[in-house]
């Protein structure tokens, strides 16, 4: 408890669980729809779309960094943990993979929902969401672990200590002169429970996922 009480450890933890909860909802969510859109729509420049966005894995972080905090800054986001939670909300990785698993979806299913008078967002919560929950799995595990252990996106975002990160908070820990070790050492622990816990919940889907990203499209 004591690792709590140093410098706000709890606030910064309720951040992070915050942002990587929130974060992994919108990833889930926008990834599925969009996996879905690419993978059972049929419209003119659907294949340019995605290999486009697969294209897009080659940019670095640093190239787009500026920008992207250029229209934060506009968007006056700045200085808000939704600034660290929206930008980085639909991965190219997780449309991959939400794409490849669901054209392993028989279209049977959706038309025959279709021709029984379902809409589309009905057959995407009733059929595709249900049937895709191994990859929902593995895009959870991916996307928790890697907004709960990012660290330089909500540095260059938050300036306010009150909204800083688990991982802010543990860079911020470390003295220049001297080092509180136990302390330290406690908090990164307390700090990994959280991605523990989400994969020990989620690790059922997580081979099955990945495989079936694999079929040929």
């Amino acid at each position: 408890m004591n690792a709590f009480s140093k410098g706000d450890f709890f606030l910064y933890f309720k951040n992070s669980l915050f942002v990587s909860v929130t974060a992994t909802l919108l990833t889930v969510l926008i990834n599925t729809m969009a996996g879905y859109a690419l993978s059972k729509f049929i419209f003119k420049g659907r294949d340019i779309i995605f290999y486009t966005m697969i294209a897009t894995l080659m940019i670095p972080l640093q190239v787009i960094m500026v920008p992207i905090f250029l229209l934060l800054k506009n968007l006056g986001m700045l200085n808000s943990l939704w600034g660290i939670i929206i930008p980085p909300a639909a991965t190219p990785t997780g449309i991959f993979l939400a794409r490849q698993y669901i054209l392993t979806i028989p279209n049977s299913l959706i038309e025959a929902a279709r021709i029984d008078g379902g809409g589309e967002f009905f057959i995407f919560h009733s059929i595709i969401l249900p049937l895709a929950t191994p990859i929902i799995g593995t895009i959870t595990i991916f996307s928790f672990m890697w907004r709960w252990n990012d660290f330089l996106w909500p540095f260059i975002v938050i300036s306010t200590p009150k909204l800083m990160t688990v991982q802010l908070a543990l860079a911020n820990f470390v003295g220049q002169y001297q080092i509180n070790w136990a302390s330290l050492l406690a908090m990164t622990i307390i700090s990994m429970i959280p991605m523990i816990i989400v994969f020990l919940l989620f690790q059922k889907y997580f081979v099955k996922g990945l495989t079936a990203g694999g079929v040929k499209f």
